[in-house]
């Protein structure tokens, strides 16, 4: 344990970090593990691998996932807007590459191999993304006569771009919404919503209308006609564990889901742990979006404020994303269940974001000293 009287770099960040924060993330990590090994055999075994590739392969990825998250947590705003800064150029970089070299898989690009690791660049714009923009938005608001706001549009508008060229509606879809909770967080006026609002659904339309992919999805959902095997399957397994499950190990409708390690590792957790898990999962990832928010509400630092709202707002949609998909409450998505879901680069990537959630919110006394006094020395009239 370490002592309050230790000035020490662990010391200091064992005494300023939000323990209730690191405790759900680590919660979560564990959770994935668990219930990779129940979700993940059939799947291996079903394309002649063996039974814990995927569970093992898990906990590979969990590990330097940790590492990272840590070892962001130890930053300051302005070391994460510098590494946020960089991350977004390389990633920009790699999605103009993903559509020429990309793997295809299922018609979409998304996947690019370096060094013999498959990456999907897109997990890792997001919270470069996010940052940026805060950045962007905490500027304007500072001095309205740098054009933020509009830069963050642009940006906006070149990530949006880059996705729906691979084409990944999941993800855009994802961004788009997180970029419009940070703005309203950043004073927008009712005539930005409502443009903003006509914007978004009209994109919904041009999608529907220009990808038949996009069409047949949401076609399957609200007429159910057509291949809706696995998302029937997923909510078959919620159906067949009840409120307490069958027990770890004994799901059988899991054994037939095809991505029951990933997209569908939370009606696996439903059947074979019972709904009372699934709420407990729920809980936890409400827990971190609500407590983000409050955090960030009652911070006086701009950049801070945007930043943390964003970064929680991104990983709370992901997750209810993937949990509705699941409960056929929406069509189906591509989309992981953060820190739960099997996949190295999703691990990763959330484990930077949540990283920077750790690093934003740590307790500063000497910096909030200082404002304090700084705030004192205006208010005090001139003699």
């Amino acid at each position: 344990m370490q002592s309050r009287l230790d000035k020490s770099p662990v010391a200091t960040w064992w005494w300023t970090i939000d323990r209730w924060f690191l405790a759900a993330f680590l919660s979560l990590m564990g959770l994935g593990i668990v219930l990779s090994f129940a979700a993940s055999p059939a799947v291996a075994e079903r394309i002649g691998l063996d039974s814990f590739h995927f569970a093992t392969r898990q906990i590979i990825f969990t590990v330097p996932a940790l590492g990272v998250m840590l070892a962001v947590s130890f930053l300051e705003s302005r070391q994460i807007r510098r590494v946020a800064l960089a991350m977004l150029c390389i990633m920009l970089v790699l999605m103009v590459v993903v559509l020429y070299i990309g793997v295809e898989v299922k018609g979409a690009r998304r996947w690019i191999s370096l060094a013999g690791l498959s990456i999907q660049p897109s997990e890792f714009l997001k919270p470069a993304f996010v940052i940026v923009c805060a950045w962007l938005f905490a500027e304007h608001k500072r001095q309205p006569d740098i054009p933020g706001n509009l830069f963050a549009m642009l940006l906006l508008i070149l990530v949006v771009s880059l996705l729906v060229a691979q084409p990944d509606l999941g993800q855009t879809m994802l961004v788009t919404g997180t970029w419009g909770v940070m703005f309203f967080m950043a004073g927008l006026p009712w005539l930005w919503i409502i443009a903003l609002g006509v914007t978004g659904a009209s994109g919904l339309f041009a999608a529907y209308t220009v990808f038949p992919h996009v069409a047949a999805r949401i076609d399957k959902f609200l007429t159910g006609e057509g291949d809706t095997f696995q998302v029937d399957m997923g909510r078959e397994a919620l159906i067949n564990g009840g409120w307490f499950g069958v027990g770890p190990g004994e799901g059988t409708v899991k054994r037939v889901i095809p991505d029951s390690h990933a997209d569908f590792v939370f009606s696996v957790a439903g059947e074979e742990f019972g709904l009372i898990m699934c709420f407990f999962i729920m809980s936890i990832f409400a827990f971190i979006v609500l407590r983000g928010l409050n955090t960030a509400m009652k911070e006086q630092d701009d950049f801070t404020r945007y930043a943390v709202g964003g970064l929680v707002t991104v990983f709370g949609l992901q997750s209810v994303i993937n949990m509705c998909v699941n409960l056929q409450l929406m069509p189906a998505k591509g989309m992981t269940l953060p820190f739960i879901s099997y996949g190295g680069s999703s691990q990763i990537a959330i484990a930077i974001s949540m990283g920077m959630v750790l690093a934003l919110t740590r307790k500063r006394p000497e910096k909030r000293k200082q404002m304090g006094f700084a705030l004192s020395q205006r208010a005090m009239p001139a003699e």
